[in-house]
């Protein structure tokens, strides 16, 4: 069974599934579901817990043994799988499936992962977990529904706050859901249940956002310019490479350039889009609604100012990188 995130907690009052299974791109997410269970666990009597960690060297029969070992206690146990890096190899897949058919009487497993590619959820040893207990993924907000998530999340201290407070916290912790986490505890400490000003939240709240260049070239096809300003000046701030975030963009503005000249002849988008090896959802929605406002002269006078930049870094001919940088993703959110 397959979960929402916000489904998880109701059913933990319901006698525990054999298996839960939580992923996904955001660790505190995963992490307090991950407390959510093993509280539900302690409530329903599992009175042991035993915590293997996948790494190097690790011994796959050791979950075997796991399951097979009575509880010291003499009532149920919960084990707490992680595997940090999210790839059990051959090995580790195959136990993981011979787990999942033969769970054990009396045991729980609780198994963490990280972010997994397309390839890793598709893979046999995902796909029987998945069946075999209950799966849930749990993800960042995207940025335009992170105020929404603070709004929730002060609400459960007692505490509201106007939009254009809300909008503040968001992109002053941008990328950093930890961070937000404890900006907003801060802001219970400080104020206790009441309903929060503007001018409380901006005395209160650090800059902690995290920048990063996947967020830049997301506002570029979503045509962003305030956005990516501010992202251009975090980049800058703590010290991103330059030659990255020429990559970086360049790499994007060649994937667009090549899906229009597929689409000015004729060809079907989706096939395009594969082939670019354009598998996230919310990348591929962008890049449709980007592509009817981008012409291949805007695409290729891109490219001719990526190579410009190039020859500025390497020092052949003078300018200020970061300034270019701007004014190339201006010149692309402006059209």
């Amino acid at each position: 069974m397959i979960l929402r995130p916000d489904q998880l907690p109701a059913l933990l009052d319901k006698p525990l599934a054999p298996l839960y299974l939580l992923h996904g791109n955001e660790p505190l997410l995963v992490l307090e579901a991950a407390d959510l269970i093993r509280a539900a666990a302690r409530r329903q009597g599992f009175e042991e817990r035993e915590t293997l960690v996948v790494g190097q060297g690790f011994r796959w029969d050791s979950l075997n043994a796991a399951a097979g070992n009575f509880s010291l206690f003499g009532g149920a146990k919960l084990i707490d799988l992680r595997i940090p890096n999210g790839k059990p190899g051959r090995e580790g897949g195959e136990a993981l499936q011979r787990h999942a058919r033969r769970p054990g009487d009396g045991i729980v497993t609780l198994i963490t992962l990280p972010e997994l590619d397309w390839a890793a959820r598709k893979a046999t040893w995902f796909t029987t977990l998945c069946d075999a207990g209950i799966a849930a993924e749990l993800n960042a907000p995207e940025r335009e529904r992170l105020p929404d998530w603070i709004a929730a999340r002060l609400a459960r201290q007692h505490q509201s706050a106007p939009a254009e407070a809300l909008t503040f916290i968001a992109d002053h912790v941008e990328g950093n859901l930890l961070a937000a986490h404890q900006e907003i505890f801060k802001l219970g400490l400080l104020h206790g249940e009441a309903r929060l000003t503007l001018e409380d939240v901006q005395d209160a709240v650090l800059n902690v956002a995290r920048y990063d260049i996947d967020k830049l070239r997301q506002a570029i096809l979503e045509g962003d310019p305030v956005r990516c300003t501010r992202l251009l000046e975090g980049l800058q701030g703590e010290g991103a490479a330059p030659p990255l975030v020429l990559w970086a963009l360049a790499n994007e503005i060649r994937t667009l350039a090549n899906l229009a000249a597929g689409v000015a002849a004729g060809q079907q988008l989706a096939p395009l889009l594969k082939a670019e090896r354009v598998f996230d959802e919310r990348r591929r929605q962008a890049i449709q609604r980007a592509l009817p406002r981008l012409k291949a002269a805007t695409l290729r006078a891109a490219l001719l100012h990526a190579a410009r930049i190039d020859r500025i870094i390497k020092g052949l001919v003078t300018g200020d990188v970061w300034d270019e940088f701007l004014q190339l993703t201006l010149r692309f959110v402006r059209h």
